[in-house]
């Protein structure tokens, strides 16, 4: 049995883009500092906690890791792929009013 959050899965992370995943160790990192302090002060009711935020912040360095090594493919989102599409389209109107502009300048 795997432990860490049942939220944080490694399939359910790697569908996630770095700037979430981001995102996501910035919470868990919070968290386990705040369950480091109730360990501390003796306030942590739930021991088994503690060890499952470092998983999941292991598992989420581990991924990231992977993204940076070529192992694992980062998702494109339907938001930068119609962003892209947007700019191509911008990109070859340009592309195609520019050589008129130059002919018209080189027929005077």
């Amino acid at each position: 049995m795997a432990v860490g959050s049942k939220e944080l899965t490694a399939e359910k992370l790697d569908q996630l883009d770095s700037e979430h995943l981001l995102e996501e160790l910035k919470k868990a990192k919070e968290e386990l500092f705040n369950l480091r302090f109730q360990s501390a002060t003796g306030q942590l009711e739930s021991h088994g906690r503690l060890r499952a935020v470092k998983k999941d912040i292991a598992r989420i360095y581990t991924i990231l890791r992977e993204r940076e090594l070529g192992i694992r493919v980062e998702p494109v989102s339907v938001v930068e792929e119609t962003k892209g599409a947007k700019k191509s389209k911008k990109a070859e109107s340009k592309a195609a009013e520019t050589p008129a502009a130059e002919t018209e300048e080189d027929a005077k």
